[in-house]
Protein backbone atom coordinates (compact mmCIF):
# COMPACT_ATOMS: atom_id res chain seq x y z
CA UNK A 1 0.00 0.00 0.00
CA UNK A 2 1.80 3.17 -1.16
CA UNK A 3 0.59 5.51 1.58
CA UNK A 4 3.51 7.48 3.01
CA UNK A 5 3.74 10.04 5.78
CA UNK A 6 6.37 12.75 5.71
CA UNK A 7 7.15 15.24 8.46
CA UNK A 8 9.90 17.06 10.34
CA UNK A 9 9.87 17.01 14.13
CA UNK A 10 12.06 18.42 16.85
CA UNK A 11 13.74 16.26 19.48
CA UNK A 12 10.56 16.38 21.60
CA UNK A 13 8.23 15.42 18.72
CA UNK A 14 7.02 18.97 17.99
CA UNK A 15 6.04 19.58 14.36
CA UNK A 16 4.27 22.93 14.45
CA UNK A 17 3.73 26.17 16.26
CA UNK A 18 0.95 28.69 15.59
CA UNK A 19 0.09 27.04 12.25
CA UNK A 20 3.66 27.11 10.91
CA UNK A 21 6.92 25.20 11.12
CA UNK A 22 8.95 26.29 14.16
CA UNK A 23 12.22 26.39 12.14
CA UNK A 24 13.62 26.99 8.68
CA UNK A 25 15.38 23.95 7.23
CA UNK A 26 16.11 24.44 3.55
CA UNK A 27 17.75 21.01 3.20
CA UNK A 28 14.66 19.29 4.64
CA UNK A 29 12.39 21.23 2.26
CA UNK A 30 14.56 20.07 -0.66
CA UNK A 31 14.20 16.45 0.53
CA UNK A 32 10.44 16.94 0.91
CA UNK A 33 10.18 18.24 -2.66
CA UNK A 34 12.35 15.44 -4.09
CA UNK A 35 10.27 12.74 -2.39
CA UNK A 36 6.81 14.17 -3.09
CA UNK A 37 7.20 15.64 -6.59
CA UNK A 38 4.98 13.85 -9.08
CA UNK A 39 2.80 12.31 -6.35
CA UNK A 40 -0.40 13.41 -4.67
CA UNK A 41 0.01 15.19 -1.34
CA UNK A 42 -2.77 14.88 1.23
CA UNK A 43 -3.30 17.44 3.96
CA UNK A 44 -5.88 18.82 6.32
CA UNK A 45 -7.64 22.10 5.59
CA UNK A 46 -5.57 24.10 8.10
CA UNK A 47 -2.34 22.85 6.52
CA UNK A 48 -3.72 23.81 3.10
CA UNK A 49 -4.55 27.29 4.38
CA UNK A 50 -1.01 27.68 5.76
CA UNK A 51 0.55 27.19 2.31
CA UNK A 52 1.30 30.30 0.23
CA UNK A 53 0.21 28.47 -2.96
CA UNK A 54 -0.63 24.93 -4.15
CA UNK A 55 2.46 22.72 -4.21
CA UNK A 56 3.52 22.56 -7.87
CA UNK A 57 4.01 19.25 -9.63
CA UNK A 58 1.71 17.46 -7.20
CA UNK A 59 -2.03 16.92 -6.87
CA UNK A 60 -3.03 18.82 -3.72
CA UNK A 61 -5.71 16.81 -1.88
CA UNK A 62 -7.39 18.39 1.13
CA UNK A 63 -9.16 16.34 3.79
CA UNK A 64 -12.09 18.20 5.28
CA UNK A 65 -15.39 17.25 6.89
CA UNK A 66 -17.11 20.14 5.09
CA UNK A 67 -18.74 18.70 1.95
CA UNK A 68 -19.16 22.19 0.45
CA UNK A 69 -15.49 23.16 0.84
CA UNK A 70 -13.53 24.04 -2.29
CA UNK A 71 -10.51 26.13 -3.17
CA UNK A 72 -8.62 26.80 -6.37
CA UNK A 73 -5.65 24.47 -6.82
CA UNK A 74 -6.96 21.85 -4.39
CA UNK A 75 -9.19 18.81 -4.59
CA UNK A 76 -11.44 18.01 -1.63
CA UNK A 77 -11.13 14.39 -0.53
CA UNK A 78 -12.13 12.01 2.25
CA UNK A 79 -10.21 9.44 4.28
CA UNK A 80 -12.05 6.66 2.42
CA UNK A 81 -11.04 8.11 -0.97
CA UNK A 82 -7.39 8.43 0.11
CA UNK A 83 -7.35 4.80 1.29
CA UNK A 84 -9.02 3.61 -1.94
CA UNK A 85 -6.49 5.48 -4.11
CA UNK A 86 -3.65 3.99 -2.09
CA UNK A 87 -5.03 0.44 -2.33
CA UNK A 88 -5.41 0.98 -6.09
CA UNK A 89 -1.65 1.58 -6.25
CA UNK A 90 -1.39 5.38 -6.29
CA UNK A 91 1.48 6.75 -4.19
CA UNK A 92 0.22 9.41 -1.80
CA UNK A 93 2.14 11.46 0.77
CA UNK A 94 0.38 12.66 3.93
CA UNK A 95 1.91 16.07 4.70
CA UNK A 96 0.00 17.26 7.77
CA UNK A 97 -1.11 18.36 10.12
CA UNK A 98 -0.92 16.54 13.41
CA UNK A 99 -4.52 15.25 13.39
CA UNK A 100 -4.16 13.93 9.85
CA UNK A 101 -0.85 12.19 10.63
CA UNK A 102 -2.41 10.43 13.64
CA UNK A 103 -5.47 9.47 11.59
CA UNK A 104 -3.50 8.01 8.66
CA UNK A 105 -0.50 6.43 10.46
CA UNK A 106 -2.27 3.05 10.97
CA UNK A 107 -2.76 2.75 7.18
CA UNK A 108 0.72 3.94 6.14
CA UNK A 109 3.45 1.68 4.79
CA UNK A 110 6.34 4.16 5.10
CA UNK A 111 7.29 7.23 7.12
CA UNK A 112 9.89 9.75 6.04
CA UNK A 113 10.80 11.61 9.21
CA UNK A 114 13.30 14.39 9.69
CA UNK A 115 14.48 14.92 13.25
CA UNK A 116 15.57 18.54 13.61
CA UNK A 117 18.28 18.80 16.28
CA UNK A 118 16.52 21.34 18.47
CA UNK A 119 13.52 21.62 20.78
CA UNK A 120 11.04 24.28 19.71
CA UNK A 121 9.76 26.28 22.66
CA UNK A 122 5.98 26.46 22.48
CA UNK A 123 5.39 23.76 19.85
CA UNK A 124 1.63 23.20 19.84
CA UNK A 125 1.38 20.34 17.32
CA UNK A 126 3.17 17.01 17.72
CA UNK A 127 3.97 13.99 15.57
CA UNK A 128 2.12 10.76 16.30
CA UNK A 129 3.96 8.08 18.23
CA UNK A 130 5.28 5.24 16.12
CA UNK A 131 4.87 1.81 17.72
CA UNK A 132 6.86 -1.43 17.46
CA UNK A 133 5.35 -2.26 14.04
CA UNK A 134 7.78 0.28 12.55
CA UNK A 135 11.43 -0.42 11.72
CA UNK A 136 14.10 2.13 10.91
CA UNK A 137 15.24 1.31 7.34
CA UNK A 138 17.79 4.11 7.03
CA UNK A 139 19.11 7.11 8.90
CA UNK A 140 21.43 9.90 7.78
CA UNK A 141 22.57 12.79 9.97
CA UNK A 142 23.17 15.94 7.93
CA UNK A 143 24.96 18.99 9.38
CA UNK A 144 23.20 22.32 8.89
CA UNK A 145 23.72 23.60 5.34
CA UNK A 146 23.11 27.08 3.99
CA UNK A 147 19.49 27.95 4.80
CA UNK A 148 19.25 25.53 7.73
CA UNK A 149 18.94 26.68 11.32
CA UNK A 150 19.89 23.29 12.81
CA UNK A 151 21.51 19.95 12.07
CA UNK A 152 19.00 17.24 11.13
CA UNK A 153 18.65 13.49 10.73
CA UNK A 154 16.72 12.05 7.79
CA UNK A 155 14.98 8.80 8.70
CA UNK A 156 13.07 6.31 6.57
CA UNK A 157 10.76 3.94 8.47
CA UNK A 158 8.90 0.90 7.13
CA UNK A 159 6.35 -1.49 8.59
CA UNK A 160 7.95 -4.57 10.18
Amino acid sequence: MPLHLIWAEDQAGGIGQDGDLPWRQRTDLQRFKALTLGHAVVMGRRTWESLPFPLPGRANLVLTRDPSWSDEGAERTTVEEVKARSVAGETLFIIGGGEIYALMLPDASEVFRTVVHTTAEGADTHAPAMDATWSLASSETVPAQEGDQHDQTFEHWTRS
